[in-house]
């Protein structure tokens, strides 16, 4: 299966009005914005897990991360309410199950083989920083090599330096609304900006966007 596979392309895509996609597996579907392979994927999702439903013990050979949207995912490592961050490394495995439901943004066999480090951030109470413009807060995440990963937030009215973006740039709109010359992306938006791709964003209603960047150059 191949969706949105070439990487020099800007991708925009609004998953509020995309239909869920069952999955192979009971009780978890699927809204599949990039893939590249069919159940062992490079790939970019939102996963939807009903009530009381789980999936089988699985490795990641290049690695896992995702962002918890809502409800509480679970594994053998532990719970992961709205809003954690976790950073699987390649090579890893885990038992995915939930007892409340859950969604979940998550990408996968996207991380360097070399990358060993699990990550695993509750942003609901993690410390912001300032970003390099006023109105700006930025949480960090996951680095390695090129690759960041971070939460950004924009108060209402805050407007950044035009620039470019050596191995591109990934956006998932987690809250609000984010901005830039091409567009206006709500909540729930995800958009791919291909290697020295630039533009100049901004927030008129204030957001908070899942930002990654440096990832796109190494495919």
């Amino acid at each position: 299966m191949k969706i949105h596979t070439d990487l020099k392309l800007r991708v925009i895509a609004n998953t509020a009005g995309m239909p869920w996609a069952p999955s192979p597996v009971n009780g978890i579907d699927r809204k599949m914005l990039e893939r590249d392979g069919d159940e062992v994927a490079r790939a970019t999702s939102l996963v939807r897990y009903a009530p009381n439903s789980s999936f089988t013990s699985h490795p990641h050979e290049l690695g896992e991360e995702f962002l918890v949207l809502d409800g509480v995912f679970e594994d053998e490592h532990g719970k992961y309410p709205a809003g954690t961050y976790v950073k699987n490394p390649p090579g890893s495995s885990h038992t995915p199950l939930t007892e409340t439901g859950c969604t979940l943004f998550v990408k996968l066999r996207y991380q360097d083989p070399s990358d060993d480090e699990r990550v695993v951030i509750d942003t609901q109470s993690a410390e912001w920083h300032q970003g390099l413009v006023p109105g700006l807060n930025v949480m960090p995440l996951a680095s390695f090599g090129t690759t960041n990963t971070a939460l950004v937030r924009w108060a209402p009215g805050t407007y950044f330096n035009p620039h470019r973006h050596f191995g591109g740039e990934e956006i998932f709109v987690v809250d609000g609304v984010f901005e830039d010359e091409h567009g206006r992306y709500p909540k729930g938006f995800w958009l791919r900006s291909p290697h020295m791709s630039a533009h100049k964003p901004f927030s008129v209603e204030g957001c908070t966007i899942l930002v990654k960047t440096g990832h796109l150059h190494n495919f």
